[in-house]
């Protein structure tokens, strides 16, 4: 775990200081290493940007960020960082802003003894129970959304809109508001909505404000002087009580759980209901939750000498000893004894009788020794030379440094999948949910847990989830990572990657760097990474974002993408991480300069994502009135930042699955309840999530049983170039249009109508008056409007000649 409350309060202030940031050094001084040491403290602490190319600069230096990085009302950001001590100098020295401590070791102690607290208290009840039982017009500014929504019983309105001028004017946009249907605008206020730039791209104007009544009608005017208008919509409406069995079952989540009792977990509700479950043990075993045992011996960096076992820890490295030893005699050699378990090197002297080794001979005196050899391996630090002459130590122990109970296997861990459905064989549409791909993420692999126990127990009381259950295969993975995910429980609760060394011993491979390992789960696949140019990961085998030493090198990626290859009936997925309460989809990575984005879904696509966002976050919702906002919904690159190589992109991208990613909650490890009941709370997060996890797996069913044939229609207004018009298509679903403008038949190889922009709706198509449009639409599930044929002869689709409006 992270150090005392001292230590921590120590941190806090170090935090607290200041939020100017301090100038980058100059170019004869070099940056200080951005890098974490074992023993500093870590906490969740605030970092406030200028803009979004500012945090691009944060994200390409690889330092720990969670998934916050929220607008503030002055059209700055604020993201989270995950830092000790010397890793806010570095950001300092880089001219970043660091300010408060969200979150500390105290935090994560209390949460670890809540725990403990709940566990203790369910035993000793049961131990009492045995006891007792045995005794518009052209204009430069277009709104894009205007989104009432009301979140834990306040009413907020989010505008988001694009003007012409935002690329060059950093302007605000004044938003004008009526206090509902008939009222004189201005009547129900005003706000400032501001520019969202990404990579130096304008993108659009966004933001969102409290309001006291639900406008109807809101009007902005771009300070060229131009105006546009827009209807409110509802997000997120909730109508009369949501339709549940009296006989329905929920809530089983009663604490945080490790890996090793989320796979207890679902074991024994495989065995409970061995007709509609089963386990699947993935193919690629992780390292486990194991390490080398270690020491650093010397303090100064020219003189220090790392030593690793060539056993692991829990097999005998534990047991090492070595000592540095002065022989106490002028001109004595350098030398190696080795007597079981422990090693000495007796170091040289000079004819004064001064030691006069160094690092760099004794390296190479033990590695040369059989004997020790045969134990350990030895280095200088870091890469250092190791000129230094080293100083006598005695016995030192070598330790893997690590504290999970025996319970805890060593051994390579096997990943499990508990397999939900009457039939699984893959003939029935599949939807897969993974969790903890990022260790530190308690509250995820709880909202697994939560749904698979709501699938199984309801199977026979509930008429809609025995629907589900007999017509869907489903796969669930609560821990992606377990590894890491014990390393976060019991020894480093901040730890975001897998538990895997790559670093040489040249680099940070000491016991010193131990919680500064790892590979970056969710940027380690192989669709849009850091190896084909993508932002957002890193090379360096010591940054939070690390992707890897090559696509798919670690096993806990290759179980996704196994589970997607193998299984080509799994058409929908969520991915569950935290933190932030946002909702996301592709594309999830670019490239700077200019922002070259992942390509972008299709304009039904895209429509097929929001509509079915709507339907999921407006169960999470259903909960405790939680909402999801307009703003931290949408493609991931366009509400966060690139995530290069992420497993969402993979999914979407190269297995044609479609894939969403929950942020649950807002930290990592929240309180397991709360007293308030709108608090940050895991137990809470669980049950509004799975909320959301169920309605994915009644969008799925809804998709497979989709036989309605969508209707399409061509709206036709004036155009500002003469002679022309502008055409604009609607669909009564989200569905594709694919039309032609010279009268033909329109086939799947005609041009397809397309998003007008970035969180736009469909664009404005310009032709001459006459032109002969043909079309037709066809769905997500692949309904054809009117049953056309595309490939074949029929010529029913839709015809217009095209005339001017009156």
């Amino acid at each position: 775990m992270l150090g005392g409350s001292a230590a921590v309060a120590a941190l806090a202030g170090l935090m607290l200081t200041s939020m100017t940031p301090i100038s980058p050094a100059s170019g004869t001084e070099p940056l200080p290493e951005l890098i974490r040491n074992a023993d500093e403290d870590v906490a969740v602490v605030e970092v406030q940007l200028a803009d979004h190319t500012e945090l691009d600069r944060l994200v390409d230096t690889g330092v720990d960020l969670d998934h916050a990085a929220h607008l503030n009302a002055d059209g700055t950001l604020t993201a989270h960082a995950v830092i000790g001590e010397g890793e806010a100098e570095a950001l300092r020295a880089r001219g970043f802003a660091v300010g408060t401590t969200i979150h500390d070791d105290e935090d994560t102690e209390e949460v670890l003894a809540e725990r403990d607290a709940t566990i203790a208290a369910a035993v000793e009840e049961n131990a009492e129970f045995a006891a007792a039982a045995e005794a518009a017009t052209v204009s430069d500014v277009k709104i894009i959304r205007a989104d009432y929504y009301t979140s834990f019983g306040v009413g907020y309105l989010s505008v988001e809109a694009k003007w012409a001028d935002g690329q060059t004017s950093t302007s605000p946009l004044t938003v004008q508001r009526d206090s509902g249907a008939g009222t004189a605008m201005g009547s129900g206020g005003s706000q400032n909505i501001t520019r969202f730039v990404d990579a130096g791209v304008y993108l659009y104007h966004r933001g969102a404000s409290v309001v006291s009544t639900r406008p109807d009608t809101v009007q902005i005017t771009s300070p060229t002087g131009d105006v546009a208008t827009a209807k409110v919509t509802d997000w997120l409406p909730i109508e009369g009580e949501p339709e549940v069995s009296p006989d329905y079952q929920s809530d089983f989540i009663t604490s945080y759980l490790t890996p090793t009792e989320l796979y207890d977990r679902i074991h024994a509700l495989a065995a409970e209901y061995p007709q509609i479950a089963e386990i699947v043990e993935l193919p690629n075993q992780t390292n486990g939750y194991r390490r080398l045992a270690q020491a650093v011996l010397g303090t100064a960096n020219a003189s220090r000498v790392g030593i690793d076992s060539i056993a692991w820890g829990h097999e005998g490295g534990n047991d090492l000893r070595v000592a540095l030893t002065n022989p106490g005699a002028a001109d004595s050699p350098l030398s190696v004894a080795v007597a079981g378990d422990d090693i000495t090197v007796s170091l040289a002297t000079n004819a004064s009788g001064a030691v006069t080794s160094t690092a760099a001979e004794v390296v190479a005196a033990l590695n040369a020794d059989p004997a020790a050899s045969d134990l350990v391996t030895a280095y200088t630090y870091r890469g250092n030379a190791g000129t230094g002459v080293v100083a006598p130590v005695g016995f030192t122990n070598l330790s893997d440094g690590l504290s999970a109970p025996a319970s805890v296997s060593r051994d390579p861990q096997t990943v499990y999948a508990i397999r939900i459905g009457k039939v699984r064989d893959g003939s029935k549409p599949g939807v897969l949910a993974y969790a903890q791909e990022h260790a530190r993420e308690w509250v995820p692999p709880l909202v697994t847990i939560e749904t698979a126990e709501r699938l199984l127990r309801n199977y026979e009381l509930d008429g809609p989830t025995k629907q589900l259950v007999n017509n869907l295969d489903i796969w669930i993975v609560p821990s992606v990572n377990p590894d890491g995910g014990h390393f976060s429980f019991y020894d480093f609760a901040s730890q975001r990657r897998n538990m895997t060394n790559h670093c040489p011993t040249t680099g940070n491979a000491d016991f010193l760097a131990r919680t500064a390992w790892g590979v970056d789960v969710n940027r380690n696949y192989d669709t849009y990474s850091l190896f084909d140019g993508y932002n957002g990961a890193s090379a360096s085998c010591t940054n939070d974002v690390y992707a890897g030493p090559a696509e798919l090198s670690e096993p806990e990626s290759a179980n996704i993408d196994w589970i997607a290859s193998e299984n080509d009936n799994i058409k929908f997925a969520m991915n569950l991480h935290s933190s932030g309460n946002y909702f996301m989809w592709s594309p999830g990575a670019y490239i700077t300069p200019g922002r070259i984005s992942a390509p972008r879904p299709t304009l039904e696509e895209e429509s097929y994502f929001w509509g079915a966002s709507a339907r999921i976050l407006t169960e999470i919702k259903q909960y405790r009135g939680m909402s999801v906002t307009p703003a931290r919904t949408g493609p991931i690159s366009d509400v966060l930042y690139s995530a290069a190589g992420n497993s969402g992109d993979m999914l979407w991208y190269k297995h044609g699955i479609y894939a969403w990613n929950f942020e649950v909650g807002t930290q990592f490890q929240p309180p397991f309840s709360n007293a308030n009941p709108n608090g940050a709370s895991a137990h809470a997060e669980s049950q509004e999530y799975a909320n959301g996890l169920m309605e994915l797996i009644r969008v799925a069913y809804d998709f497979d049983k989709d036989s309605q044939r969508p209707e399409s229609t061509v709206t036709v207004s004036t155009s500002s170039e003469p002679g022309m018009v502008d055409l604009k298509f609607t669909t009564t679903e989200p569905a594709a249009v694919f039309y032609t403008l010279d009268g033909s038949k329109p086939t799947f190889e005609s041009t397809m109508y397309a998003t007008a922009g970035i969180r736009e709706g469909g664009e404005t198509v310009t032709v001459p008056v006459g032109t002969k449009v043909h079309w037709f639409s066809v769905d997500s599930a692949g309904n054809v409007e009117k049953n056309y044929r595309p490939d074949g002869k029929a010529n029913n689709h839709n015809k217009l000649t095209v005339i001017a409006p009156q």
